[in-house]
């Protein structure tokens, strides 16, 4: 038992090794003081993160990355809030074959929907934008989005909303009351997910971008200039950091907000059934 167990172990921390050692490479060449990324290392220097303040087109492009990716999100939670409302609370002809529909952009590659979505557009006379990438993302982020709210509302207690109604209260304020509350672990995941998914996102940004750019397609504009890449390593490294940040609070968080709805799920229950 003990010999499986360290095997596992074993088999874990490779894993984690192999994936993640390219990402421990960014800090070391972030600082280095050279254009060519390789060893041995030059002397320690902030060049590199300094140059960043000093590009207008990277800031430009963050703050689209930014509006999509913060669009995108709301966007793709909203959807997927209708979506799995009605997959979890009612029964209707086809539901399975819906669902099966809506999450159908996870098992095709983006290539494919980036070019169909570019031809589409097209044919349309839409001239292509941020909200034509908005457009793209939220299609490819609502499945996610469906996914994990699908599971949130699956678990949500029935019978507190069906208690709320008949004490008189109306469809909306029983949504926003109970059952929003009890399902916002899952709201929050859903943006942070959409989010994440929708900033790194290239391909579809490629096609579907027009002058302004997004952060990955300025990235990959940079990479083909080699007296770029330090500056680009440096950009990365932040980014990193940036996103175990967020990647931390939102763990807290979501385990503070776990123990806060427990116990406010409780207190409804209790309120709802007094006389």
């Amino acid at each position: 038992m003990n010999s499986n167990i360290n095997t596992l172990k074993f088999f874990a921390y490779s894993y984690l090794l192999f994936l993640y050692s390219p990402v421990l490479l960014l800090p070391i060449f972030a600082f280095n003081d050279s254009t060519i990324i390789s060893f041995p290392l030059n002397s320690f220097t902030f060049k590199w993160f300094a140059g960043l303040t000093e590009e207008t087109y990277l800031q430009e492009s963050l703050k689209n990355s930014l509006f999509v990716a913060i669009s995108t999100s709301i966007l793709s939670t909203c959807l997927g809030i209708l979506a799995s409302r009605a997959s979890a609370r009612y029964k209707f002809f086809g539901k399975k074959s819906i669902l099966s529909f809506l999450i159908l952009p996870l098992f095709l590659p983006e290539i494919i929907i980036g070019v169909a979505l570019l031809v589409v557009l097209m044919q349309l006379g839409l001239p292509l934008s941020l909200w034509t990438v908005i457009l793209g993302h939220t299609l490819v982020c609502t499945p996610f989005s469906i996914a994990i709210l699908n599971s949130a509302f699956a678990n949500m207690d029935m019978s507190l909303e069906e208690a709320s109604l008949d004490l008189g209260e109306t469809r909306f304020g029983t949504f926003k009351r109970v059952i929003l509350p009890m399902v916002l672990p899952g709201l929050i995941s859903s943006l942070l997910i959409a989010f994440t998914i929708s900033l790194d996102e290239f391909i579809i940004a490629f096609f579907l971008t027009g002058t302004e750019t997004t952060l990955p397609v300025y990235i990959w504009g940079q990479l083909r200039f080699p007296a770029k890449l330090p500056g680009v390593m440096a950009l990365g490294f932040i980014m990193l950091l940036l996103s175990l940040v967020l990647l931390s609070l939102f763990e807290y968080f979501r385990r503070r907000m776990n123990r806060i709805l427990e116990d406010q799920s409780n207190v409804q229950f209790d309120n709802l059934f007094k006389t």
